[in-house]
């Protein structure tokens, strides 16, 4: 029963709005965060006695959906990888993994697809120039241009005081050549000459 299930289960959320919060503003679109609809699946789950349960091992993370009322369950799995942002600590590496896992893990299980908007929207016709650093950044994992991001607010709010220390938060992070230029592009101009006299 629980295959029957699950696939009512995927109609109905398919038949919900849901919104997509999370937005990738260098690369131009929006995705789904965890939160845009796991707690929808788990109200449909609740109303139709499934149970979702995500556990993580060495090499597979999985997401065992059973069936309550007669035991019956599927198994979905996916690859562990590793995640390695900079200036972040092991466990904060771990938490990026685990949440990008389970993410994808219910993405997969409700068949929940992306970018149809962008699909089947008509092609924009203007001319798109694209820089060296918007090629690095599009190299980047979404996961590291989201650090990325925030250490750019973080060093203009301390830029804004002590351009010094903004030099030093910056070399902390001991980024890497591409992350460097991807960041370099996120402060303004101002901010970015500041940090460069408080280097020399």
């Amino acid at each position: 029963m629980v295959h029957k299930k699950l696939m009512n289960a995927r109609m109905i959320l398919q038949s919900m709005e849901l919104k997509k919060s999370g937005h990738n503003k260098f690369a131009g679109y929006q995705y789904f965060e965890l939160g845009d609809f796991l707690p929808q699946i788990n109200e449909i789950f609740h109303g139709h006695g499934l149970c979702g349960v995500i556990s993580y091992d060495t090499d597979y993370a999985s997401l065992t959906i059973t069936d309550v009322d007669d035991g019956t369950n599927i198994v979905i799995t996916s690859p562990m990888v590793e995640a390695n942002l900079k200036g972040a600590h092991a466990i904060q590496n771990l938490g990026a993994v685990e949440t990008y896992q389970r993410r994808y893990l219910w993405m997969t299980a409700m068949e929940i697809v992306e970018h149809d908007a962008l699909d089947s929207s008509a092609p924009i016709k203007e001319a798109v120039i694209i820089t060296p650093a918007q090629g690095i950044k599009d190299e980047l994992p979404i996961e590291i241009l989201r650090y990325l991001d925030e250490l750019a607010v973080e060093l203009i709010a301390i830029c804004e005081k002590d351009p010094k220390a903004a030099w030093v938060r910056l070399e902390k992070e001991n980024l890497e050549a591409d992350q460097k230029v991807a960041l370099w592009t996120l402060m303004p101009s101002n901010v970015r000459s500041a940090i460069k006299k408080a280097k020399g």
